[in-house]
């Protein structure tokens, strides 16, 4: 009795008092109306990779593609590779009229990540060095990934709504690759429960204190950045982008949206593979702690397990009362689904789901207890506790 009440009083908060996160309303869709700035800022990509051979081809194609007004460069910082990442991310500019000659795109080289300091937060570190370099008056940082591809008005959005609201940090969630069976089932649940985390709406308010970011797709501001001691504050974080986010948000408002601009181009077609993504970083997000990671488990059992086992095999209030906690959270799914345009029935399958995640939470733990956590091409990454 005490479980199912708890179940039903869980969802009803979260659907009426946790910053509507599920409505998935927070979307750049507006963003392209925006106003024109009078000058347009220099801006400076600056994109980490590591055996990205594989989709970065179509990320630098997009990236030099972009119609934006000011001046723009990328750097991209091959970040160790083993598979001929840079020699793919010349030859794409290249065929895009954007090669080496004409300045647009510059390849650096990465280096082993200094002691502290994170793989990917290394080499981001290697690319804001060579931009200061290239464009020591550029105004803006874009961070994105290789595996990221842009719409051309993208950039161009970003800066004129960074303008416009004097914004320290403007991230966009990307659209993820959605198309394999477990891509379908598990994917649009991925952002569900990243905005049950971090609601959006309140990231977006400079008076909470809730702030993120998605790391595919951030526009910093330089000097805002540098003010808040740069990537050196962060440098051994796994979960990067939102230790950006609330790194930025001390110096100024940020903001973050859902997007159709920016879509992820890497293909996750197993159910290993996106279990393997989870747990990269599912324990970093717990703080490396075992009690936390219990209660987490606790409670997913309690917000998504429980509800289904009373629906199925409860006797007769706690049965209708199991029914409408598990109709509150397929109602919540709805918004998410229809931005993914999968199929509202995927809602009911929210408690499965829910355990695929409590499962590769579990594994993450397990991994950083083994020495390899945080894994990600060869690299352990995760803090030593």
């Amino acid at each position: 009795m005490v479980i199912v009440l708890v179940s039903i009083a869980i969802w009803a908060g979260l659907l009426a008092a946790h910053g509507g996160f599920w409505l998935a309303s927070e979307i750049d869709d507006d963003d392209a109306d925006g106003a024109d700035p009078p000058l347009w800022p220099e801006v400076v990509a600056v994109v980490p990779a590591r055996d990205e051979a594989e989709v970065v081809a179509r990320a630098v194609r997009s990236l030099v593609a972009q119609d934006y007004p000011g001046t723009f460069r990328i750097v991209l910082v091959d970040d160790g590779s083993s598979d001929g990442t840079a020699g793919v991310a010349l030859a794409a500019a290249g065929r895009s009229g954007a090669g080496s000659g004409s300045g647009r795109l510059t390849v650096v080289q990465g280096s082993v990540p200094p002691a502290g300091w994170t793989g990917k937060l290394s080499a981001m570190q290697r690319g804001v060095r060579e931009a200061e370099e290239l464009s020591p008056s550029a105004r803006y940082l874009w961070f994105t990934d290789a595996d990221i591809e842009h719409a051309p008005d993208t950039l161009r959005s970003l800066v004129a709504r960074a303008e416009e609201d004097g914004l320290a940090m403007s991230s966009r969630m990307a659209d993820l690759r959605c198309y394999s069976v477990a891509e379908r089932a598990l994917v649009p649940a991925f952002v569900f429960f990243f905005q049950m985390l971090y609601p959006f709406a309140r990231v977006n308010r400079p008076s909470s204190r809730v702030a993120a970011a998605a790391g595919g797709c951030m526009l910093v501001n330089r000097a805002s950045l540098a003010s808040a001691g740069g990537l050196r504050a962060i440098k051994d974080e796994i979960i990067d982008d939102c230790a950006l986010g609330a790194l930025m948000k001390k110096e100024g408002p940020i903001r973050l949206t859902l997007t159709r601009r920016s879509r992820s181009v890497r293909p996750y077609e197993g159910w290993r593979d996106i279990g393997a993504m989870i747990s990269r970083s599912a324990y970093a997000q717990l703080g490396y702690s075992p009690l936390v990671l219990l209660g987490t488990l606790a409670g997913m059992a309690i917000v998504y397990v429980n509800p289904v086992v009373f629906a199925l095999r409860g006797p007769g209030w706690i049965h209708a009362a199991g029914c409408a906690a598990w109709l509150m959270m397929a109602i919540a799914f709805q918004p998410m689904l229809r931005f993914y345009r999968r199929s509202p029935l995927w809602g009911l399958a929210l408690p499965a789901i829910a355990l695929f995640y409590a499962v590769a939470t579990f594994m993450s733990a397990w991994r950083h207890w083994q020495g390899r956590g945080g894994m990600w091409k060869g690299r352990a990454q995760s803090r030593r506790t």
